[in-house]
């Protein structure tokens, strides 16, 4: 290998990458228990599928796109110069680390990026249609973003925005097309009169758990490193997680007197997002005020959908596009060098809020007209029969649970057979 690799780094780095590939399943449970059991398969399926679509973009395009040098100098897009990782060796580094290496790791952000829409619009997304989505969102929204925070050369980047693992390009940019997205496809049949409870919350807790064992590749991973960056991310990340936890369970209580699971669920990935722009950029003290911030506002944000009539149906918005803004924002209060709290000026509050504020309008514009264009063209929403079916049955030909087998058991076991066993 080169002068200038590092064993440990690329193994810290190849380590973190499969921990954030880890988040897509992670994601698929945390969203699946959430919705109806007829459309459970279908929930599933809208998070894996992104892991076979956009792998294969990121080697076609992807990569080249969003870190390889700027084209024509204006910090909006890269170059296809590295289009299907030409140029790129098993020898090729970036900092201490093969860029094989470092691109597998940025490929599992553009995976899992887009599956973050998919839960608010749960229920009633053509499949193909979904598919096509994602290959569209990714090249036009995903990709120039990310470039825009992460690249050197990116505008955003250049402004000195700070968003160390992805507050911006991963969950404001994803929030606000989740929000793009549903406001084209409409409320799912029912919405505010039938029944839309989580089928199963011990998916959510799971799916909530192996997010939050993910995210510390995702967040400690982005120093790219195996050093005190990380480790200062690391610890950050549990401290905000677990105060936003805390944070959503004590609005719980005090707007509705009980203490969910799903409301234990919801706050640590609130926690989770909030913390993500800011892991390396603050004290310990400060992740734990971000936590339970975000846990608070995400917990109040969630309940607008309600009273603004939009149906986001597991609450992509309040969660990901609030919390991503909580995090990205505070960094200007609680930075250790260039936040309020540290004596500093309202200058990188200012910078933070030009960044988020301008990937939340061109996603939210661009997310709206792809969902619009798919549904004119080839129809995004499926038929009102097949949702009140079941998405499941109807597109997938498969349901989650053997209904008829689990009928029988139990009529077996209540019969005479039944008795003469016990």
């Amino acid at each position: 290998m080169p002068t200038g690799f590092d064993a440990g780094d690329t193994s810290f780095v190849l380590i973190s990458a499969a921990l954030v590939m880890l988040m897509t399943p992670g994601l698929a449970f945390f969203y699946g228990g959430m919705v109806r059991v007829k459309s459970v398969l279908n929930m599933l399926l809208m998070s894996f599928v992104s892991l076979g679509i956009v792998s294969v973009l990121w080697v076609a395009y992807g990569y080249s796109l969003t870190f390889g040098d700027d084209m024509g100098g204006h910090g909006i897009i890269g170059n296809l110069a590295q289009a299907g990782m030409r140029g790129v060796t098993d020898t090729t580094l970036t900092g201490s680390i093969p860029v094989f290496a470092f691109a597998a790791f940025q490929l599992m952000f553009a995976i899992i990026t887009p599956a973050l829409i998919s839960g608010a619009i749960a229920d009633r997304a053509k499949f193909g249609a979904w598919m096509l989505f994602i290959a569209l969102w990714v090249t036009l929204v995903y990709f120039p973003v990310a470039h825009w925070v992460w690249q050197s050369g990116g505008w955003i980047y250049k402004l000195g925005v700070k968003d160390f693992a992805g507050g911006t390009a991963v969950h404001i940019n994803a929030g606000m097309a989740a929000l793009g997205a549903l406001l084209v496809l409409g409320k799912r049949v029912g919405f505010k009169k039938d029944p839309m409870r989580p089928h199963s919350l011990p998916f959510v807790m799971l799916g909530s758990g192996l997010l939050w064992f993910g995210w510390f590749g995702f967040n400690a991973g982005s120093a790219l490193a195996a050093n005190g960056t990380a480790s200062v991310a690391f610890f950050n990340t549990q401290v905000a997680t677990g105060a936003a936890m805390m944070g959503w369970l004590t609005w719980e209580r005090v707007r509705k007197g009980k203490f969910t699971s799903l409301g234990a669920a919801s706050g640590a990935v609130a926690g989770l997002v909030a913390i993500t722009p800011a892991c390396a950029a603050v004290n310990s003290w400060g992740a734990i005020a971000i936590g339970v911030i975000a846990g608070l506002v995400c917990a109040w944000a969630v309940g607008l959908k309600d009273r603004l009539g939009y149906d986001d149906s597991l609450d992509v918005v309040g969660v990901h596009a609030v919390g991503g803004l909580v995090g990205t924002l505070l960094i200007g209060v609680f930075d250790v060098t260039d936040g309020l709290v540290a004596g500093a000026g309202p200058e990188q509050l200012w910078k933070q809020a030009i960044g988020a504020l301008t990937v939340a309008a061109y996603s939210l514009v661009v997310s709206c007209l792809l969902a619009m264009i798919i549904q004119v063209t080839i129809g995004f929403r499926v038929p009102r029969e097949h949702e009140v079916t079941g998405i499941d049955q109807v597109v997938h030909a498969e349901s989650a649970y053997d209904f008829v087998v689990a009928e029988r058991k139990e009529l077996e076991l209540s019969g005479p057979a039944a008795h003469r066993h016990y």
